[in-house]
């Protein structure tokens, strides 16, 4: 075989048509050796070559008689001092950190670790045993791919509705596709899953980790699966799993099929990435990939002790962001995604990990400095989780521009007003305007938050009102595993029950959870499966569980297909007011001295909020008037933006409250949108400004305002519903209900 010095750019293998540039970057090691293997079956390299050159670290070599779908790996020499940081053992074949693609994925086998199992010293020991035959490897690809007319959507954040799914358990139960499509990419990019979503109103979907990852080894000991995928390993290449074709090339080449299918649908893909930390986990990990390539450049160590990591993730070590090869990994890997992958951005799993510079997290560290000025990242959705385990790392509102948050606080005080905690109606209001008291003073709009009331991580939506306490037990951890504090109710009973009541409760909850979401400023995020009524039995940390617990079911009752119905209705009404979706916050400005303001907060009196009310412990009802008229904001075309005023009344206590409408113009009247105390949805129904409606005991009520229509002389009289009172009494229309 030829062996040509090649090129220390770029990093990784590439195919120019006419062979294949290998290069690797390892700052401490001594010799690498690239080792060829003739399929995913052999024990043993077929042809072992010593990179003949090294430029400014980066060992490199270039070979024309290699094509694509060849499968490698390396042998890396260097001193094995774990000590000192040094992991280098030459018997561990290792995948590329640039691996575009996986050719064979690991089996799990002692050999695999750079020490020796079960020995005294542990992990100072050093283990011969050859993983050849064990190792992950990589694939070379030919990345050619007729993209068409594909481009991105470029939903402004104002407009964007994120779904939030996990490919295989998306359409996995999914009977309208033919099996080999279900759990996989192409089933994502099938019509009847985009139908769905097109249905649902979604504009873009957040994918959990695709990333090729390890399932732990515990895990497949006891029979069960990293679900989830937050175990990254190869941070170029889509997972195998999720292919319908396990060959190296159809992989990508599905992904991509599956990114143009959605663009064509009008959605964006979102990626959550984990660039925190790896699947070698701490120093009892296996020697996969960069720990044998280079340990100490690639790892952050201690620094007094270099034979221990750095763990701000609890998955054992973090990536050494301090290193430039490292952020120049993460930047590659990440425009790959962009440029190559054609993906519209992305969703940083514990994102507060990359800003920490030395210990401390530094908002302006140089992770996101070097984003800031990229070209490309820099125009793409930036999604933070803004927090990580290590000391200091819980950052709500503390990230830079051009980046938004998933508002866990947000969250956390929406599902407490629902459980009827009083005291809360001060935040909620924050939260429901957008939390400007999080991201104002940094210079952001309300879309820097991403709300959501679940996601894949605690409980799901119908879980969250059946259950007071985790159930965990099916992840074989004695239910210690997941979080405690969940600020879920089960609404009298815990778990599945027939009584008609409490199902009949839970689904008001539910309604009044997904009503809040979508009358709330900032970016709405939904759970896949929570339209659906997707239940995890309880279980609120479902990682390990690629089952029933955690795939979608897509065979729906009268009482899913409602609620069903009802998700497909209440995103309707957000996306056609533009009230809802403002680039701004409010400024509470007045019209001369009408004392009309673009936001009102209303007591059941129907006068403006009290700073009693503010602040009193029993208050759990509320309403707020969005004016229609005073956007103050103009589209794309220098239009002023205008729609109708819109009037959210909101009922957390268990009894009825009669609540006194606002005025409206004189030629104007209230149109009754959205109850969510009725079984079914609400038919429209006309109020007049000043009249008294009785909002049921937990529930939301949406009304817009509209022209009142001219009276028909033969039209029939319309009946009034029950819960509308006109003329109450002047004490009872004025008092504010102590709840």
């Amino acid at each position: 075989m030829r062996v040509w010095p090649g090129r220390p750019y770029p990093l990784g293998a590439t195919w120019d048509g006419a062979g294949v540039n290998f290069a690797l970057f390892t700052e401490h090691a001594a010799k690498v050796e690239l080792c060829l293997f003739d399929s995913a079956e052999a024990t043993a390299e077929a042809h072992r070559i010593v990179l003949p050159e090294h430029t400014d670290q980066v060992w490199h070599v270039y070979l024309p008689d290699v094509l694509p779908d060849q499968l490698y790996g390396y042998r890396v020499h260097g001193p094995y001092e774990p000590a000192h940081g040094h992991r280098f053992n030459p018997h561990k074949v290792l995948l590329d950190p640039y691996a575009q693609s996986i050719g064979r994925d690991l089996r799990w086998d002692d050999s695999l670790f750079g020490y020796q199992i079960g020995s005294e010293t542990a992990d100072l020991s050093i283990d011969e045993r050859d993983s050849a035959a064990f190792a992950p490897l990589a694939a070379v690809i030919d990345s050619a791919f007729t993209w068409g007319d594909d481009r991105a959507p470029h939903t402004p954040w104002h407009k964007t509705l994120i779904y939030e799914l996990h490919v295989r358990g998306f359409t996995k139960l999914m009977n309208d596709l033919p099996e080999k499509m279900r759990g996989t990419y192409s089933g994502v990019a099938s019509e009847p899953a985009i139908k769905h979503l097109r249905e649902l109103g979604v504009t873009a979907v957040e994918l959990m980790p695709i990333h090729h990852h390890v399932d732990d080894r515990h895990l497949v000991q006891r029979g069960q699966r990293n679900y989830w995928g937050y175990n990254t390993l190869a941070y170029f290449a889509p997972d195998i799993r999720y292919a319908t074709d396990p060959e190296p090339r159809r992989s990508v080449q599905e992904f991509k099929m599956m990114v143009r299918a959605l663009h064509s649908a009008g959605i964006e893909v979102i990626l959550d990435v984990v660039y925190n930390h790896t699947a070698e986990g701490n120093q009892l990990g296996p020697t996969l990939s960069m720990r044998g390539v280079d340990n100490v450049a690639y790892y952050r160590t201690v620094a007094d002790d270099n034979r221990y990591y750095m763990d701000f993730t609890g998955c054992g070590n973090t990536l050494n962001m301090q290193h430039p090869r490292v952020l120049q990994l993460i930047m590659d890997s990440l425009r790959y995604w962009v440029l190559e992958m054609h993906v519209d951005g992305f969703r940083f799993d514990l994102a507060s990990t990359l800003a920490r510079e030395l210990f401390e997290v530094d908002k302006l560290g140089a992770f996101f400095d070097i984003v800031h000025q990229d070209p490309v990242l820099s125009q793409v959705k930036l999604i933070a989780e803004p927090w990580d385990l290590g000391k200091g790392g819980y950052q709500v509102g503390n990230f830079p521009v051009l980046w938004t948050e998933w508002n866990g606080k947000y969250r956390d005080c929406v599902r407490r007003f629902w459980k009827g905690e009083g005291g809360r109606v001060s935040e909620f209001a924050s939260r429901l305007s957008g939390s400007s008291d999080l991201y104002m003073q940094s210079g952001r709009a309300p879309y820097a938050s991403i709300n959501f009331i679940t996601a894949h991580d605690g409980f799901c939506l119908e879980d969250l009102v059946s259950y007071d306490q985790k159930h965990n037990d099916a992840n074989g951890e004695t239910n210690k595993d997941g979080a405690n504090d969940n600020y879920s109710w089960n609404c009298g009973a815990e778990g599945p029950t027939g009584d008609p009541s409490i199902v009949a409760l839970r689904e008001r909850q539910k309604r009044n959870l997904m009503a809040t979401l979508f009358c709330s400023q900032g970016v709405p995020m939904i759970l896949g499966g929570d339209e659906l009524c997707h239940t995890q039995h309880g279980n609120n940390n479902v990682y390990c569980q690629d089952n029933e617990i955690a795939w979608l079911d897509w065979k729906l009752d009268e009482r899913k297909e409602a609620f069903l119905a009802f998700a497909k209705k209440i995103a309707a009404i957000w996306r056609t007011h533009p009230v809802f979706k403002r680039r701004k916050f409010f400024l509470g400005r007045s019209i001369r001295s009408a004392g009309i303001t673009d936001i009102s907060w209303l007591e059941p009196s129907g006068r403006d909020m009290s700073d009693d009310a503010w602040n009193a412990e029993f208050v759990k009802c509320l309403g707020v008037r969005l004016a229609g008229d005073l956007i103050a904001e103009i589209d794309e075309r220098g239009n002023p933006i205008v729609g109708d005023t819109i009037l959210v009344l909101f009922n957390a206590h268990h009894e009825e409250i009669a609540f006194t409408l606002p005025v409206t113009k004189s030629d104007h009247c209230w149109e009754l949108l959205l109850d969510t105390a009725a079984d079914a949805l609400a038919q429209p129904h006309l109020l007049s400004g000043s009249d008294s409606y009785v909002l049921p005991g937990r529930a939301t009520v949406l009304m817009r305002t509209r022209a009142t229509p001219e009276p028909q002389p033969d039209q029939a009289e319309v009946e009034v519903p029950a819960t509308i009172v006109n003329s109450l009494p002047a004490n009872e229309a004025t008092q504010m209900p102590a709840v």
